[in-house]
């Protein structure tokens, strides 16, 4: 069977550790070809030997950076060499706030950072996939947070960016109107510290009140939003969603928690 005209396929970026993985290997498991697009060259070797030799062959690593347009024109490209098209998007890479105390103090250039990455990076990758997006009746899924609506002290680069996806999502969905869907994930706390790389990985250690502050009564998994990114790119289960942000949370954002 001719591999181009074989399964759909994901461009997801940050796609080697973390949620991203989670989301990488859910496609893969359900049939769809993938692309992990990721800065961490290590987190990208460890995640495709991890994987057993019939997924290996359904996916791409490449290792690049989503503000630099030449990575992301780059890696585009070889997806479309590889497997023929694209399908779906995910932009998933993102970084967290500087450890730079109150906002007062904040580097002018971390900021920017921060704004470049997390928005900038969703812009522009989404701006050189869309083209073969198109041809398929395609969908985007950008990753936002639940920082978008609301915000614990000196996080006002991160939640800026998760905002502005928000926002990203409706101007895009409309922009593209009738040639691909454009929809938002919004997660609370996800657990990923057993999904990360070797060097970096944690085990999750919870304790009953982390879990009671969510109505769930758990904290969530990269497999929580992996499910929900499927579906939003299934244009036949979804078809008549789009500019829509999606909370994901456990219920945490409609519990009132009071100080002890």
């Amino acid at each position: 069977m001719n591999e181009k005209n074989h399964a759909q396929v994901a461009f997801v970026t940050g796609g080697a550790q973390g949620l991203g993985l989670g989301i990488s290997q859910h496609l893969l498991n359900n049939g769809w070809k993938v692309m992990m697009f990721d800065l961490d060259e290590e987190a990208g070797r460890e995640a495709m030997d991890a994987l057993d030799e019939k997924s290996r062959t359904r996916c791409l690593f490449f290792a690049g950076d989503v503000t630099d347009e030449q990575d992301v024109a780059i890696a585009v490209q070889r997806t479309i060499d590889r497997f023929g098209r694209i399908d779906g998007l995910v932009n998933n890479a993102g970084i967290a706030n500087p450890d730079n105390g109150s906002f007062e103090h904040l580097d002018w250039q971390a900021w920017r950072h921060v704004i470049d990455v997390n928005l900038g990076g969703a812009f522009l990758v989404a701006k050189h996939a869309t083209q073969h997006l198109r041809k398929h009746n395609g969908a985007i899924v950008n990753i936002s947070s639940t920082r978008a609506f609301q915000s614990e002290a000196n996080s006002e680069a991160y939640a800026a960016t998760k905002g502005g996806l928000v926002s990203l999502t409706h101007a895009m969905a409309v922009s593209l109107s009738g040639d691909v869907r454009v929809n938002a994930i919004a997660p609370g706390w996800i657990e990923v510290g057993d999904w990360k790389k070797a060097a970096t990985k944690t085990q999750p250690a919870h304790s009953e009140r982390d879990k009671k502050q969510h109505p769930a009564g758990r904290v969530g998994t990269p497999n929580d939003i992996a499910h929900a990114v499927a579906f939003l790119l299934d244009g036949e289960k979804s078809g008549f969603i789009t500019g829509e942000t999606l909370r994901i949370d456990g219920g945490m954002t409609h519990k009132m928690i009071y100080q002890d």
